[in-house]
Parts: structure tokens; C-alpha cells; sequence
């Protein structure tokens, strides 16, 4: 989690820096004709430039990733933050030069160059120290704020001080520390309090509204792993394990290494990178504002013939639903069963008496979820993801299976994996929950722009040809 969060919070930062590149070399053209003149092939040439500089700022950037250097413009050090602008201007630099000695380029004007290098890295800098800061509030708050709680010795939270000071930025603030340890032999860490021993952790998660949990050494030294992993599969609370081996838990773990300390997290969250979320909200925009615009009103003056004929009563239907970190919204579809059914929040079934006949027909096309994109928009769901249920199915399922609640990080959408591989309609029994359940997890742990193209692609094709469980 905190790992994407700072590599995507990089690359934003890095296609803001091209622009600035684009943007600095402006204003020099804009400086320079102040004092030259700059014939018309001399400006025309200036766009290339940019872009050959533009490639250089992302060798430095491969150059820094490749050998592990990630804090140089994410730190509060100045000399680190000085040493990362002027290595970009230099990479920058470098390219266009060997661009121009290779083309024997003749149109640069030595008086632009001579101001853009120096306001070139003034602009860096600038973006280095204090961009990454507006950006890192901007991207990581709200439902985004990530609240730590530590579970170990209070000698390793001290180890881990600075470190957990430094991930602040990223939206990540430590609360405080389980530790079965006697206090009055060892001292406690400076400002993180000591809120109880591990068995307090639930209360613990519940009072403090904890989303990630981490443990500070191995679990055989200091809980019962299982029942820990109960707790926080039941809140749906992320795991950190610092520095530990993947057979000693006997689970599928993922290791990374951040400013030097090694964790052991037992997922991929692609989502989880502000980078990713930028792209897949675009594609959520860009696929529902038409739907709303152009379809949507079309739609909804046909299905309200339709009920017109069969039940009159209100188009829309509007429920409460759990979203994006269990938190609750209300879902927009189109009204498919007869009005005033007392009997709302209980699942859909085959032949249900609840629907009146113009409804089946819109159910199984799946057209009464066309609402749903004005959810979309709003920013309550994604058009692919975890289908959201209700918060009383959710505490059912979360009952029968203990890991139903990691389902919430991401938000939930209008199709998903589960949906196109066949497992819609009702849940009859536990292995109905935990088939969706995989399909959610592989879906939260392997996304990627084009596996969301691939499942909106296989759901139209199912509106064409919906399969038996689409009822």
C-alpha cells in the first residue's frame, strides 16, 4: 500500500515536471525575443526541444528507480532535494546536447539555452520540495487517509520512529501501540501512545477507526497469528509485517522495501498508486459521461412506458449500498419491481414475485443498472469493480467467510470480474460467496487498465447474450 502510493505519487510528479519543461522553455522564448530576434525556424524547432529534454528528465527517473534511490525528491532534506533537480537538469541537458550534436542542430539560440538550464532546475527544484507536497495532500485524503496502528515491541517502534514520520505525507499517521511488554522495564516510544496489549485489538481497530495494521516482528513471538488475521479480515484491515519470511506464515506474501526497511504485505494493490486511480477514473469518465448525456434519457423514457404498462409507480430506486471502505452511498438503478414491496433488501431470486414482468426483461439485459453511471460520475463507484451490496448482505457474507470485507479498498463498480465470469444473481450458499470473493481479490490484486477494458468488452457482450444467472 504505502510502496504504490509513493511510486505513483512519483509519476505524477514526473509528468508534471514535463510539463513544466514545456512550460520553462516558454518563458525563456517569451525573455529571449526581448532582446533577439528569433526567426520563425528557430522557434518551430523549440517544441522538439522540449521533448527530447522531457526523455532525458525520464532516464534520470528509470536511472533513480533502477538502483533503488526513491527519497531524493520525496525527502525534507534540501542537499537530497538539490541533488535529484540537478542530476534532472543535467540528464535533460545531456539529451539535448547529444540530440544536437547528432542532428548538427544549428537553430538553438545560445541566449534561450543560457536561460533555460539555470530556470530549468530553479523550476525542479521548486516542483521537488513543494509540488510533491500539494499533490500528496491532494491525492491522500478523506477516504484516502490511511490511520497505522503498531503491534509489537516498543523498542522496534522506535526503530521504525523516523520511518513512520516520513510516511505522513502519503496519508499514513500512526496512532498509537499494542505491546505486551512490561513498561516499566522498557521505555515507550517518543509520541506514539501505548494504547492497550494485543488484546485490545479490536476494540483498538473499532475506537480508532484503524485501516492498516503493523506487526513489528514475527507473530510467533507475540499474537496468535490466526485469530489476528480473523480480526482484521473482519474490519477489513490491510496487514504490514516487518521484516519476516514467507514460510514461517504459511500464506502468499509480497515483499518490497521502502527507504531502506523491508515489509512483507500480503497483497498487490495496484489501486493503490494515485497513478492508476487518475487512469481508471478517466476511463470512468470518459465511458459514463456519454452513457449519462446520450443513453441514459433515451433509456429512461422506454423503461417508463414500460412501467407505465405494467407497474406504474417512481422510475428510479434508490438504496443504500457499501462502498469504497464500507462507507455508504446511495445506488441509483431503475425501479424493476413493483412499487411499496416491503421486502427490498432481501436478494433476488429466480422468478421472483417481486418483479413485475417488464422488469425481468430489464434485469436480464442488465439495462436497470444504467443509473448506476450517474453513481459514477458522482465518484461513488467505478464502472468496473466489486459489485456493492447491501450493508446487510455484507455483514452476512462477512459471517460466513472472514476475508469478505478486503472486497471494500477498492471502490465498487458497475461490472466486474466476478459479474462476466458467470457469478451474478443470487447467493444460495458459501461457495457462491467465496467464488465472487476470489474473482473481487484477483481483481483487487492484478488490476490494470486493460483487464477493466476486457471485463466492460465481456459485459456487453452478456447484455447481448446474458447468461442463466442473469435475473
Amino acid at each position: 500500500m504505502i510502496s504504490q502510493r509513493k511510486r505513483g505519487l512519483q509519476t505524477v510528479l514526473l509528468l508534471l515536471q514535463s510539463i513544466l519543461i514545456a512550460w520553462s522553455l516558454a518563458v525563456c522564448l517569451v525573455i529571449s525575443a526581448m532582446f533577439v530576434s528569433l526567426s520563425w525556424d528557430q522557434v518551430s524547432h523549440y517544441p522538439l526541444y522540449a521533448m527530447v529534454m522531457i526523455a532525458g528528465l525520464f532516464l534520470e527517473s528509470f536511472r533513480r528507480d533502477h538502483f533503488g534511490k526513491h527519497h531524493g525528491s520525496f525527502g525534507n532534506n534540501f542537499i537530497d532535494q538539490h541533488q535529484v533537480s540537478l542530476n534532472q537538469t543535467l540528464y535533460a541537458a545531456g539529451a539535448l546536447f547529444i540530440y544536437l550534436v547528432l542532428t548538427r542542430d544549428s537553430y538553438i539560440s545560445r541566449i534561450s539555452l543560457g536561460l533555460w538550464l539555470p530556470f530549468l532546475y530553479l523550476t525542479l527544484l521548486f516542483s521537488n520540495r513543494y509540488l510533491w507536497e500539494i499533490l500528496a495532500y491532494s491525492l491522500f485524503r478523506g477516504t484516502r487517509k490511511g490511520r497505522i496502528l503498531l503491534i509489537g515491541t516498543p523498542p522496534k517502534a522506535t526503530e521504525l520512529q523516523n520511518w513512520l514520520r516520513s510516511k505522513q505525507i502519503y496519508g499514513m499517521d500512526t496512532l498509537g501501540i499494542l505491546s505486551d511488554d512490561d513498561l516499566n522495564e522498557i521505555e515507550p516510544p517518543h509520541n506514539i501512545p501505548l494504547l492497550g496489549t494485543t488484546d485490545d485489538v479490536e476494540r483498538v481497530i473499532e475506537e480508532k477507526e484503524i485501516t492498516q495494521v503493523i506487526l513489528l516482528q514475527l507473530p510467533e513471538a507475540l499474537y496468535d497469528y490466526r485469530k489476528l488475521m480473523s480480526v482484521l479480515q473482519r474490519h477489513g484491515v490491510r496487514l504490514l509485517i516487518y521484516n519476516n519470511l514467507e514460510e514461517r506464515l504459511k500464506h502468499p506474501v509480497i515483499y518490497f522495501e521502502d527507504d531502506g526497511y523491508q515489509f512483507i504485505s500480503l497483497r498487490r494493490e495496484p489501486l493503490e498508486n494515485p497513478f492508476n486511480r487518475i487512469a481508471k477514473r478517466a476511463l470512468d469518465v470518459v465511458i459514463a459521461l456519454p452513457v449519462v448525456v446520450f443513453v441514459l434519457p433515451v433509456a429512461a423514457l422506454a423503461v417508463w412506458i414500460i412501467q407505465r404498462l405494467y407497474s406504474p409507480g417512481p422510475l428510479f430506486f434508490r438504496q443504500i449500498r457499501a462502498g469504497l471502505q464500507n462507507q455508504r452511498f446511495a445506488i441509483w438503478k431503475f425501479r424493476t419491481m413493483y412499487a411499496g414491496h416491503p421486502d427490498t433488501k432481501q436478494q433476488v431470486t429466480a422468478h421472483d414475485p417481486r418483479i413485475y414482468p417488464g422488469g425481468h426483461f430489464l434485469r436480464r439485459f442488465s439495462l436497470d443498472e444504467l443509473p448506476q453511471f450517474i453513481n459514477v460520475l458522482r465518484g461513488d463507484m467505478s464502472v468496473t469493480g466489486p459489485r456493492p451490496h447491501l450493508v446487510e448482505h455484507n455483514e452476512q457474507f462477512a459471517r460466513q467467510i472472514a476475508s469478505y470485507p478486503i472486497r471494500t479498498v477498492v471502490k465498487p463498480g458497475i461490472t466486474g470480474l466476478a459479474q462476466v465470469r458467470g457469478f451474478r444473481g443470487e447467493a444460495k450458499t458459501p461457495d457462491d460467496i467465496s467464488m465472487r470473493l476470489e474473482s473481487d481479490i484477483t481483481y483487487l490484486e492484478n488490476w490494470r487498465l486493460t483487464l477493466d477494458l476486457a471485463i466492460i468488452l465481456r459485459t456487453i457482450w452478456q447484455m447481448v447474450l446474458p447468461p442463466k444467472t442473469a435475473y
